[in-house]
């Protein structure tokens, strides 16, 4: 394997048994009286220059068969020199991509020539493939070509890093897809869909997040089995008949203790199931169904990521591959637990904030107390929608206060932001209206005391606010309002008028001042005051929103003319509180 030159192994050996051309060879391409004469004239020197080398040294006829190797070429082919000589390369390494057609090209048109080539070699090496980078030159002998030196370097390892930072730049590039499109709100099944979505578009055919029941919500199963709630699914076009008829988002399903998810969340680490053995059972507990069912549907594949956040468990996220997709590998394990751990987080952040966003609106509930009864000639209607789950509750609230002399008080208000400060500020604002109607009968000086008391009080929150005295004996309704949208009344014929009632500043700016508004109404009048989470949308001009609502056509009573405000009007999923208020007289208060 070391230096093969002319006369080392003999001498009585000629020439043309060294290296340079065994005994017996036939005549060559090129220029065969240069290829007899090669060892005698060049082998030694070549030798004592070149086999010391680190590069890998070759020299080929234009048959492409070796007439000089170095020590460093036959120890990267895993072959002693001599066995090189007379022999084409494709018989001394037929597992090696060697581009011959650039090596024919070199010699057809003189032009030197890199390329890399690949394979596999006799040389004992990791099974991965390996990787040379070659530089050939052609040889020419009085005018005739004879053959070609070609020099190449080992860049496997090179290579390998250069995919590893490849794959890095991917999985980074993939993690800052993710966090742009998973977890775009704090709504838990909506970011576990988008989860779904974002791994079949780039890692699978099929993607499941199930996550643990949230207290309370589903009682556990009695045989230690593990209960989840599929919460979010997405497949390709062709996977997802097959997918939906395995099961659907918003079922419980139960993982026997000994089943692949219940293993994947106990070690905290990805599992990879290949469903090729209908017989094997844990297949079957890793999917809780029937292995039969995902053979029939060409799935072949399954890799399960643990959801995890903070030290403690969130859910899972089963990704599935099937028909010709290659089986998941620790590559895609390693991307899908990346992806996994992000994800988690945004679960997480949307777990707790669902269970603050229920705390308060059950708190929010208990301290919206029950508005006061009307007098009888006064019919009331009330509505409250919290927000979509996207935000914090308002302070939205409204009263109703029975008044003297048949008068009926009708307040809504609204105190400003959002969160369990702004319930309990709604709370002592309602309880403070009450308190200032039961003495002062005009709605502007109630609003004038209200002002002056959450002023002095130093509250923190000021709020919008306005009041309808109404009178049925008079057939009147006396308004006023600190900073609120105007009240719509609706006539008999249906058709709504924004009242004209003058703004004042909102409550808690303190020295302030309102002005009263009066207006008839009459039993065939409804009366309506709304929050602005009834209108208000993002980017249009409120006059806008406010046309909408006078769009609507209600002659109905109070509780249909909510339900019909409400569908015709309020935004599918409002990004804030709505309370609405409806009055009419009766016929008895005419």
């Amino acid at each position: 394997m070391g230096r093969q030159r002319a006369g080392d192994k003999g001498a009585g050996k000629s020439g043309s048994e060294s290296r340079g051309v065994r005994p017996g060879t036939p005549p060559q391409e090129g220029d065969p009286g240069f290829w007899h004469a090669w060892s005698a004239r060049v082998s030694e020197l070549l030798g004592q220059t070149l086999d010391e080398t680190p590069a890998a040294i070759g020299v080929l006829d234009t048959g492409l068969r070796y007439r000089y190797v170095n020590a460093t070429l036959a120890r990267l082919h895993g072959i002693p020199a001599d066995e090189h000589l007379g022999r084409t390369v494709a018989e001394v390494v037929p597992g090696v991509d060697a581009r011959e057609e650039v090596l024919r090209a070199v010699m057809a048109d003189g032009i030197p020539r890199e390329t890399l080539s690949s394979g596999h070699t006799r040389a004992a090496a990791p099974p991965e493939r390996r990787y040379w980078h070659g530089a050939y030159h052609r040889l020419r002998h009085e005018g005739r070509t004879v053959g070609i030196v070609g020099i190449l370097l080992d860049v496997s390892a090179a290579r390998q890093e250069q995919r590893e930072l490849e794959r890095a730049r991917e999985r980074l590039t993939l993690l800052d897809e993710a966090a742009t499109r998973v977890g775009t709100t704090l709504d838990m099944d909506t970011t576990c869909q988008e989860l779904a979505e974002f791994l079949v578009a780039k890692l699978a055919d099929a993607a499941t997040v199930k996550v643990l029941p949230e207290h309370g919500t589903s009682r556990a199963p009695r045989d230690g089995s593990l209960r989840l709630r599929r919460a979010a699914l997405a497949a390709t076009p062709e996977l997802e008949p097959a997918m939906r008829a395995l099961g659907r988002p918003g079922e419980y399903v139960d993982h026997g203790p000994g089943s692949s998810l219940v293993r994947c969340l106990a070690d905290g680490r990805p599992v990879i199931d290949n469903l090729l053995d209908e017989q094997d059972p844990d297949c079957a507990e890793a999917h809780t169904g029937d292995v039969g069912a995902y053979r029939a549907a060409g799935i072949h594949s399954a890799l399960i990521v643990p959801l995890t956040a903070r030290g403690h468990d969130v859910g899972t996220v089963t990704m599935i591959r099937a028909h010709d997709s290659a089986l998941f590998d620790e590559t895609d394990a390693v991307i899908a637990q990346d992806l996994a751990g992000r994800a988690a987080i945004s679960l997480d952040n949307a777990r707790r904030y669902t269970a603050e966003h229920n705390a308060v609106v059950q708190l929010q509930r208990a301290l919206l107390a029950e508005p006061g009864r009307p007098h009888p000639d006064v019919d009331v209607a009330y509505r409250y929608r919290p927000a979509g789950r996207g935000v914090l509750v308002g302070g939205d609230w409204y009263e109703t206060v029975a008044l003297g002399d048949g008068r009926t008080l009708l307040a809504l208000g609204d105190v400003m932001g959002h969160g369990l400060e702004a319930a309990v500020a709604m709370s002592r604002y309602q309880a403070m209206l009450r308190v200032i109607a039961a003495r002062e009968p005009a709605p502007d000086r109630i609003l004038l005391e209200l002002d002056d008391l959450l002023h002095t009080t130093a509250a923190d929150r000021p709020a919008t606010c306005v009041i309808a005295v109404a009178d049925p004996r008079r057939g009147i309704c006396t308004f006023a309002n600190a900073g609120h949208l105007p009240p719509v009344l609706f006539g008999p014929d249906g058709r709504a008028a924004l009242l004209p009632v003058p703004p004042g500043p909102p409550l808690g700016t303190g020295d302030s001042r309102y002005v009263s508004y009066t207006a008839p109404c009459r039993p065939d009048h409804t009366l309506l005051l709304y929050t602005d989470g009834l209108v208000e949308r993002r980017h249009e001009d409120i006059d806008a929103s406010l046309r909408r609502l006078t769009r609507v056509r209600g002659r109905p009573g109070p509780e249909e003319l909510l339900d019909l405000v409400l569908d015709e009007v309020a935004p599918e999923d409002p990004e804030d509180d709505i309370a609405l208020v409806a009055a009419r007289y009766t016929r008895s208060g005419g």
